[in-house]
């Protein structure tokens, strides 16, 4: 009968060990963003950590005053910090000691915070998820370990209790010893205190349930509901929506909703179906589109989503007929036309690369009281730094900041641009600095674009500068950026510290290539220096290196200078031979043929160069018109002159003399050679 009761006595009480265990519930909390990164490894423990189950899994150790919950809360944190540092020191192996025992200090905080609910919150901190699974990993061994012990010290009460040393008795009197009697003591002990344990749990459950029943209100019976006095009030967070303003509110806000959510368009047949393959047919240069559309929208009794569906379609078929048809539709009444139907017309065209058409649209725009927003004026600044048009991508840079638009990275790429294509880059150097003050990092290709504008125009410190600053944020030199320091100093008339720079480069492990080769012969012949010229041609031959389009160009352009007009065929020949020669050429061709009377292939030169002008720098623009009057065609160097000054480039005063000269005093032609 004694063992049949302690064997119900251990099932109730494992019964109730389940029921009153703590549960984990999933944690939900923000991460705390500014936590170091991981810079070798990554913590990987069961997702979802519930800090609260450290104080709910350790109540019944903490319930025996303020004394015990102290060498309770010691002994804790003492076997964490013990547990969690060797996590720490793996994930940070760079982090000196006392950083790592400082970051254990926050997190000691932190868990007591969460343990401890008479602890003060503010002075812990937010914890990553990945820290808070390895706090919590850490803890639930800890307290393992705890509750190991404690059951252990338990235990060894029991061993010696008087019922525990009354059966080991009996047992020996029966001849049970060894390990037999040590395995039966310590169960009899495990036993007994089960069983304490037991009516422990009930006498805790018997006095939880006397605290509720005396801390429950007293139920009120209700007879009759409050009279209500006023008119109803209708409060959602606050805001007190019985208000009258509140009906405008919805009213408005499903006046936006109609607008903003798109109907579907009305099926394209019958009458309205011939009407649009009309419009497909038409030519967009010459015929009249407008009457066709107009017969399209009757026979469809068309609404703004019919007529985008359409432009839709036409988009697909004609991009030209497109634009046209887009263009003509911001006059119609029922496509109710608005400010983002300009701007995309208008970002259509720039992209199309019609400024023209463009500007026209944004004048019908501003005709029609529609001012330009933020949006248009980004697409008018990318427009007008394509181009090159530094005042107008000003002009739009500034309305975006008058407008309250922080300009981005691609704003101030774009104006950058602008005034690189100017020939301004010391501007565009210093809206880097801008953006780097505002924590938007310049790209590597803003970068380039700077040192390359240098380049062209020799201005070394720039170049130099552009340098130092690409290798302070990390980017390392390159063979095209030392290239192009490489002309910097050659077209600032310093071939030695040019070729300095070129043998730096080499050392550095960059094997020139032909656009290198060709910067570095180019800086001699600034100088008019050939023999130096020959002995890097040379030294580079036996390298394993061969001359390409790019230095031969140079040598063309060079041979050009010197009125050796056999010897730059001969050069020019070989280039036919490897590839098509760049058009730049024919600035070096133009000009010889026209300092020796060779007319004839002259223009051939020249006509080449009128097809790309846009292309052309200042400086080509100057020496091909001086080349012209040199050799007598002045008609056609004034039809250059004007072209230059039509493209925005701003004449030399000595070009302005000579030009003016050679209409009023004719020249004599300079003697024709024989080929």
């Amino acid at each position: 009968m004694r063992t049949l009761s302690f064997l119900l006595l251990r099932r109730t009480t494992s019964l109730l060990s389940i029921i009153r265990r703590p549960l984990l519930l999933p944690l939900h909390r923000s991460l705390h963003v500014d936590a170091p990164s991981n810079p070798t490894s990554q913590i990987l423990i069961h997702p979802n950590p519930n800090p609260n189950s450290l104080a709910s899994s350790s109540n019944h150790e903490r319930e025996g005053g303020g004394e015990e919950e102290d060498a309770f809360m010691t002994e804790f944190l003492s076997r964490f910090v013990h547990s969690i540092r060797p996590v720490l020191a793996d994930a940070y192996p760079s982090l000196p000691r006392q950083t790592l025992d400082s970051m254990l200090l926050l997190i000691c905080r932190r868990v007591v915070s969460e343990v401890d609910p008479s602890a003060d919150p503010s002075e812990s901190v937010e914890l990553s998820e990945d820290l808070w699974k390895a706090v919590h990993e850490a803890s639930r061994s800890v307290h393992e370990a705890m509750r190991r012990d404690r059951v252990r010290n338990e235990l060894k009460k029991y061993l010696h209790s008087d019922d525990v040393k009354e059966m080991c008795r009996f047992a020996g009197d029966v001849g049970v010893r060894g390990d037999m009697m040590r395995e039966l003591r310590f169960k009899w002990a495990r036993e007994k205190m089960e069983e304490v344990e037991f009516y422990r749990e009930l006498e805790k459950i018997r006095e939880s349930e006397s605290k509720e029943e005396e801390a429950a209100p007293a139920k009120v019976a209700v007879e009759v509901l409050p009279e209500r006095k006023g008119k109803i009030k209708y409060k959602i967070y606050g805001l007190d929506l019985s208000d009258k303003k509140w009906r405008e509110v919805a009213e408005r806000a499903e006046e936006a909703e109609g607008k903003i959510l798109q109907e579907e368009a009305k099926p394209v047949v019958g009458r309205s179906k011939r009407a649009e393959e009309k419009v497909y047919g038409l030519n967009w240069k010459t015929d009249d589109i407008m009457p066709v559309l107009k017969e399209w929208a009757e026979a469809l009794g068309a609404r703004r989503v019919d007529w985008l569906a359409l432009l839709e379609r036409i988009k697909e078929k004609n991009v030209q007929l497109y634009l046209k048809v887009a263009e003509l539709l911001l006059t119609e009444e029922s496509f109710e036309p608005n400010i983002r139907d300009f701007s995309k017309l208008i970002d259509a065209y720039s992209k199309a690369d019609k400024i023209q058409d463009a500007e026209r649209i944004l004048n019908k725009m501003t005709e029609n009281g529609i001012e330009p927003d933020i949006l248009t004026y980004i697409i008018l600044l990318h427009m007008y730094s394509k181009v090159g048009d530094l005042d107008r991508a000003k002009d739009a840079f500034e309305s975006l900041k008058t407008q309250g638009f922080q300009p981005d990275l691609k704003a101030y790429t774009s104006m950058i641009t602008a005034y690189v294509k100017a020939g301004h880059p010391k501007q565009g150097e210093n809206l880097t600095r801008e953006m780097e003050a505002r924590d938007i990092r310049p790209t590597k290709e803003i970068y380039m674009e700077l040192l390359r504008s240098f380049a062209e125009q020799g201005q070394v410190d720039g170049a130099q500068r552009i340098m130092n600053t690409m290798q302070f944020s990390g980017i390392q030199p390159t063979l095209e950026s030392s290239t192009l320091l490489v002309e910097a100093y050659g077209q600032s008339g310093d071939p030695d510290q040019a070729r300095g720079q070129f043998d730096q480069m080499r050392k550095a492990g960059h094997k020139p290539d032909d656009q290198c080769t060709a910067s570095m012969v180019a800086a001699y012949a600034k100088k008019n220096l050939l023999d130096k010229a020959l002995d890097l041609l040379l030294t580079l031959e036996q390298d394993g290196f061969k001359p390409g389009i790019a230095t031969k160009s140079v040598l063309v352009d060079w041979l050009g200078r010197l009125q050796l007009v056999e010897e730059a065929e001969r050069v020019l020949e070989e280039i036919a031979v490897m590839g098509e020669a760049p058009f730049q050429i024919h600035v070096s061709l133009c000009d010889m043929y026209s300092r020796a009377g060779n007319e004839e292939k002259a223009k051939k030169s020249l006509k080449v160069l009128e097809g790309k002008k846009r292309l052309l720098r200042a400086d080509q623009f100057e020496r091909i018109v001086s080349g012209l009057l040199a050799g007598g065609m002045v008609e056609d160097a004034k039809r250059m002159y004007q072209s230059m000054q039509g493209l925005g480039h701003t004449p030399s005063e000595p070009l302005k003399v000579t030009l003016m000269a050679a209409q009023s005093i004719p020249r004599q032609k300079p003697g024709t050679r024989r080929w």
